[in-house]
């Protein structure tokens, strides 16, 4: 069983070696170390299962925090430090691995009380944020099916209740049960006539006994009638993203924490009226679960003068293209790609694939032919699906391109790969693969969001 302790690491190659274990205690050494890098996901209500709070919480625990530091097992951080640096690089410092390590060692004792800093006053009921404004989402029953049941993408619209133009300065999508959740994402859009409140909408597929979506190659296609339909629709919405990558405002998916702008000075328009469409996916787990969602919100005293905008592009996601072969451990996918329009400043990116993703890298392609590669994931963790962002904002010209590459274990290897002997196309559920580099960029505010990347047309190889 994953032990989820959120706490950060770093090389323990130049430990602190000088640090008596008698002398150290949780009030005086390792409370300041937990507060400044396990508490923000060792709390109630945040992604791991234990609290790390108070003395009480933490010591039985001990033995494990140690074991977890000193393997590297966590933090969940995932770039190769040698590409990039980030300003939410979750490393401990070697002398802070030493000290979780010595308590444990040293029986783990409590100290004096005086000695301890204050709490961290947290924002309530489990947000990451402190939210000026929750909008409420849907809420949805997932059957008690067994687990790997099938469970459609779902679309639901909801009233935000902005009842004027408000630009907001960071969002968070918290559901009450992330134990079913696969992902929540939502997107802005204006009110229209006849829509429906909290109806969840969708498209059943045509799957095989495994409950993977029929192959879609052009061929297979052509000759199966009843994937014909559902391939149609689904492959034209793939086509699109992969071809016209564009704005998404936020996806919660394990791991990822608030989107929040305000370190960039940056904001986002959300015009009065404005409905939220959610793109919902649950995941089973043999217990009948009632979840809901909420998105809490930061609002902007003032009209910022620059516009942040969450975006994502696809490798292309045909049959044709993206077909991962049994047993095959370093499976190279076709690169996703996305052309500048408008000249922004890059500040965060998140790689995103499903349990056969080994790696992922961004390069930028600049107008003069330089390239830059920004981020390199090495081992790409399903379960934590962390955002990186930038310590320094880089400024992406028109024109530049941005292009994301990955690879895929289809091989026994793989603990996590539900079946190494078939075939792997793209698709929706966590069995099936996906290759999507999300990233956000900052622009002037004048800039609409559907501007700023390029728009094309997906074409096949030697159409």
């Amino acid at each position: 069983m994953r032990l989820w302790i959120a706490c950060s690491l770093a090389s323990v190659a130049a430990v602190a070696a000088d640090v008596p274990a008698s002398n150290i205690t949780f009030n005086g050494d390792v409370l300041p170390v937990l507060q400044a890098n396990c508490q923000s996901c060792h709390r109630p209500g945040q992604i791991a299962p234990m609290s790390f709070l108070t003395y009480e919480s933490t010591r039985p625990w001990a033995k494990a925090i140690k074991a977890a530091v000193l393997s590297k097992k966590m933090p969940p951080w995932f770039a190769d430090p040698s590409v990039g640096h980030f300003a939410n690089d979750r490393t401990l410092k070697p002398h802070d691995v030493e000290v979780l390590a010595r308590w444990a060692d040293s029986g783990s004792p409590l100290g004096n009380p005086q000695d301890a800093p204050a709490a961290i006053k947290w924002p309530e009921n489990g947000w990451q944020i402190k939210p000026d404004y929750i909008a409420q989402g849907n809420t949805f029953t997932v059957a008690a099916h067994p687990p790997h049941d099938v469970i459609e993408w779902m679309t639901v619209t909801m009233p935000t209740g902005f009842t004027k133009d408000t630009w907001v300065t960071s969002i968070e999508i918290k559901p009450s049960d992330p134990d079913v959740t696969h992902h929540i994402c939502v997107n802005f859009r204006a009110h229209g006539e006849g829509v429906k409140y909290d109806v969840p909408t969708w498209t059943d597929k045509p799957r095989d006994e495994s409950g993977s979506a029929l192959p879609r190659t052009a061929a297979q296609i052509a000759a199966d009638p009843r994937a014909a339909a559902a391939a149609a629709s689904d492959d034209a919405r793939r086509r699109d993203a992969a071809a016209n990558p564009g704005e998404i405002a936020g996806c919660y998916v394990p791991g990822v924490g608030a989107f929040d702008y305000r370190p960039y000075q940056s904001a986002r328009l959300i015009k009065a009226g404005t409905d939220m469409v959610f793109s919902l996916h649950y995941t089973p787990n043999g217990k009948e679960t009632k979840t809901h969602t909420e998105i809490g919100f930061t609002i902007a005293q003032q009209e910022p003068n620059r516009r942040y905008a969450y975006l994502a592009t696809s490798s292309p996601p045909d049959a044709d293209h993206f077909a991962i072969p049994p047993n095959n451990p370093n499976w190279l996918s076709p690169p996703a790609e996305a052309t500048f329009a408008e000249d922004a400043e890059l500040v965060w990116m998140m790689p995103h694939m499903h349990v056969r993703g080994k790696d992922m890298s961004y390069k930028l392609i600049f107008p003069d032919g330089k390239e830059q590669m920004i981020l390199n994931v090495p081992n790409y963790d399903f379960n934590w699906q962390l955002g990186y962002a930038m310590e320094t904002p880089i400024k992406v010209p028109k024109g530049t391109k941005l292009v994301g590459i990955a690879h895929f274990d289809n091989s026994a290897n793989n603990k996590f790969n539900p079946d190494p002997n078939r075939t792997v196309y793209y698709g929706d559920m966590t069995w099936e693969e996906m290759m999507m580099p999300f990233f956000a960029v900052t622009v002037d505010k004048d800039i609409a969001p559907s501007k700023i990347l390029k728009r094309g047309v997906f074409v096949r190889d030697g159409a």
